[in-house]
C-alpha cells in the first residue's frame, strides 16, 4: 500500500552493518534524525527516530524489512498531528494580558504583544529590552525580572527557543514568567528571590525559525540566516557557541540539521546573547537553556566525557529536582552528563556556560520521550510547564539555602514589622488597664 505523508519510525539495528545501512539511507535521503541528532551517533541496539519524507516512506520500511531490522511507527502522519493541534494555533489577533491562554502554542506576533502588556502591567519588577536584531530583521527582546536594588545582585540567565520547532520551551518560558509574577506577593522564596537576584528571561531567541514553522515548516529547526551563497539557509544555533565548537556531534555541512554555521558565533542572534551574557558574567549564578524532547536533565558536558568542576553538586541538586517532578505528575526525568545520557555534541550554549565558569549550568529537555517528539500536543503544555517548574523551584530553594544572604525578617515577612508595632501596642494598654483596675480596687 502506497504511503502518501510523512512518518516518524523508530528504529533499532542490531548490528553494525545495520547500523551502516540506516546511516547511508540517512545521508542518501537526507532524513530527519529526531534522536540522536546525527547520524554517527546511531549504534547498534540504540532506538533511533527518523522522520522519513512520504515518497520515501514505502521503500524505507521495504528496506528495513529487507535487511531485518527491527523498526515500529512513532508517528504515522505527522502531517496529520500538525493539524491535530490546529485549533490551539490559530491567531487570536490582538492579546489581552487578562485572557492569555497559556495552555496554548502562540504564534510570534502574540508573543510580542504578550511581551508588551507584561513590561506594563508589572513595571515595578520587570523591564522589557532590547537583545538585537535576527537576520530577518525581526527584534530579539528579553525581559529582566527583580526588585530594584543598591546591592550587587545574582543572576539567572534563562533562554527558550534556540531550535525553531521545540514549541513547547517557548511556551514554557511564558508559563514561568507568569508564575513568577504572580506569586511574588503569595510565595515567599519567590518574593525573596527577586529582591536578592536578577531573571534574565529570553522567551524566544530563534525568532526566525520560529516565524519559519507557523509559516511554512513546521518542523524546522535552525535559524534562517543565509549559507553558501544562499543555496541553504540556516545554523544550528545551538552548535554555534565556542565550546569545542564544531568539533564533535555536528556538521559542517550547510545542508544538515545540526550545521555548526561558518565560524564559531556567526549568528546574530548568538552574538546577540553573549553581549548581555558578558554584561551579566560577574554575578550569573545559574544558566538554564530550555529544549524538548526527551525528558532529561543534562549536565555540561557534551563534547567531552570529562566533568564540570561543579558537576557533583549540580548533578546532586538536579537529581533531587527530579524527584520533585515525578511527585508532580509521576514523570520520569533522567539527570548526567550530555555525553554519557545523550549523546556527544559541541558549541551547545550549556557547555559555553560552563566554560565560563558559571557555577549551575542546566539544559533541559522536556516532554516527552518519543510518543509525539517535536509534536507535542497542547494538552500537554500545563502538566508539562507544571512539573519544570516544580523541578526549578527547588534548585531556586536550594540556591537560597546555600548562595543567598538571610533577609531581616521584617524584609522577609511583608507587614511584619506593622503587625509587632501593633501587638506591642495592644499589650501595653492592656497592661495599663490591669494597673487602673489594681489602683481601683485599693
Amino acid at each position: 500500500m502506497h504511503v502518501s505523508c510523512d512518518q516518524v519510525l523508530k528504529v533499532t539495528p542490531q548490528t553494525a552493518l545495520q547500523v551502516q545501512y540506516i546511516q547511508e539511507l540517512s545521508r542518501q535521503w537526507k532524513l530527519d534524525l529526531w534522536k540522536p541528532d546525527l547520524i554517527q551517533e546511531i549504534y547498534s541496539g540504540g532506538e533511533i527516530h527518523i522522520r522519513v519524507q512520504s515518497s520515501n516512506v514505502q521503500q524505507m520500511k521495504e528496506n528495513l524489512l529487507q535487511q531485518n531490522i527491527p523498526f515500529g511507527i512513532m508517528i504515522s502522519d505527522v502531517q496529520k498531528q500538525i493539524d491535530y493541534s490546529s485549533m490551539s494555533r490559530k491567531s487570536t489577533g490582538r492579546v489581552s494580558l487578562e485572557t492569555y491562554d497559556y495552555e496554548i502554542y502562540h504564534p510570534m506576533t502574540e508573543i510580542y504583544d504578550w511581551m508588551e502588556q507584561i513590561k506594563d502591567k508589572y513595571g515595578d519588577v520587570v523591564t522589557k529590552d532590547l537583545l538585537g536584531h535576527t537576520h530577518e530583521q525581526n527584534s530579539i527582546y528579553y525581559f529582566k525580572i527583580g526588585r530594584p536594588s543598591q546591592e550587587t545582585k545574582k543572576v539567572i540567565f534563562m533562554d527558550c527557543g534556540i531550535h525553531a520547532r521545540e514549541w513547547i520551551a517557548v511556551a514554557y518560558c511564558q508559563w514561568f514568567v507568569k508564575e513568577l509574577l504572580t506569586r511574588q506577593k503569595s510565595d515567599s522564596l519567590i518574593r525573596k528571590l527577586l529582591k536578592q537576584v536578577d531573571f534574565y528571561v529570553i522567551p524566544v531567541l530563534n525568532i526566525d525559525g520560529y516565524i519559519y514553522t507557523w509559516t511554512t515548516e513546521r518542523l524546522w529547526r535552525k535559524n534562517r540566516s543565509p549559507q553558501n551563497n544562499g543555496t541553504c539557509f540556516g545554523v544550528d544555533l545551538n552548535r554555534n557557541f565556542d565550546a569545542k565548537w564544531c568539533s564533535v556531534g555536528t556538521s559542517d555541512d550547510c545542508e544538515s540539521y545540526v550545521f555548526c554555521g561558518p565560524s564559531a558565533a556567526s549568528e546574530l542572534e548568538t552574538i546577540a546573547m553573549i553581549k548581555l551574557f558578558e554584561k551579566v558574567k560577574s554575578n550569573m549564578l545559574m544558566y538554564l537553556t530550555i529544549h524538548n524532547y526527551g525528558q532529561l536533565i543534562l549536565l555540561p558536558y557534551g563534547y567531552t566525557t570529562n566533568q564540570s568542576a561543579n558537576h557533583y553538586e549540580m548533578e546532586t541538586a538536579a537529581m533531587k529536582s527530579v524527584e520533585k517532578m515525578k511527585e508532580k505528575h509521576d514523570n520520569e526525568y533522567t539527570v548526567g552528563s550530555g555525553s554519557v545520557i545523550l549523546y556527544e555534541t559541541s558549541g551547545s550554549s550549556g557547555d559555553w556556560a560552563a566554560d565560563a565558569n558559571i557555577t549551575f549550568s542546566y539544559t533541559y529537555e522536556l516532554r516527552d520521550d518519543g510518543e509525539f517528539g517535536f509534536e507535542l500536543p497542547a494538552d500537554q503544555i500545563k502538566p508539562t510547564c507544571e512539573e519544570t517548574l516544580t523541578s526549578m523551584l527547588y534548585l531556586f530553594e536550594y540556591i537560597n539555602e546555600t548562595y543567598l544572604e538571610p533577609l531581616e525578617e521584617e524584609e522577609e515577612n511583608p507587614g511584619g514589622g506593622a503587625a509587632a508595632i501593633e501587638s506591642l501596642w495592644i499589650n501595653i494598654f492592656l497592661l495599663f488597664s490591669v494597673c487602673i483596675v489594681y489602683v481601683l480596687s485599693q
